[in-house]
């Protein structure tokens, strides 16, 4: 069970990763740092912050509270990443910790729980509330870079008109056991 827990929410962690970065490889340098208004977050400040996040709450994720003493989190929403370059470096940067983190868990610690702002959570309930967070903030990334690209946008998922097509061939197909991200992640080779 701890098992197939880990190895699903792997999957999900790693289909939210690809998302972002099937957006960034859809826009321009400079696309990247628009805002909408002064007040709205760009692509680069949502990377900054969920790196933040990132290391905050993956770092000695089984034994230190999850929010450091050592974050800055409100120096995560100034506009202050100048390169792509940097932004892809703390994005991955970010994920690196959190899969190395996961990657921690096994079936004897799985029972420890997990302080976040002094608060106790089971290891199930750590993972899914950042899994929630992190998807949220992707769901941005993605809504921005599509903002951005208007018609020229090349769709994370089935295009808009091709639902009977997609389904059409799902079904022509013999049933078997998926997790939905597997289709997913078949676009990340193409």
């Amino acid at each position: 069970m701890v098992t197939n827990y880990l190895e699903s929410v792997r999957k999900q962690f790693e289909y939210y990763k690809m998302l972002g970065e099937k957006t960034f490889d859809q826009l321009d340098d400079e696309d990247l740092f628009w805002q909408y208004n002064p007040e709205s977050n760009s692509i680069a400040i949502t990377v900054k912050h969920l790196w933040g996040n990132m290391l905050s709450r993956w770092t000695e994720f089984l034994t230190s509270d999850g929010e450091k003493e050592w974050r800055n989190r409100e120096a995560e929403f100034d506009a202050d990443i100048k390169t792509r370059e940097e932004l892809l470096e703390k994005w991955n940067e970010g994920w690196d910790c959190l899969f190395n983190a996961l990657d921690s868990v096994n079936e004897e610690n799985f029972d420890a729980i997990i302080y976040i702002r002094n608060m106790g959570h089971t290891i199930t309930e750590a993972i899914n509330r950042q899994l929630t967070h992190y998807s949220y903030h992707v769901g941005q990334i993605v809504y921005i870079g599509r903002m951005i690209k208007g018609n020229d946008w090349e769709s994370l998922s089935i295009p808009r008109g091709n639902s009977a097509t997609y389904n059409a061939e799902k079904f022509s197909k013999e049933k078997r056991r998926a997790h939905f991200t597997d289709e997913l992640m078949d676009k990340k080779k193409n």
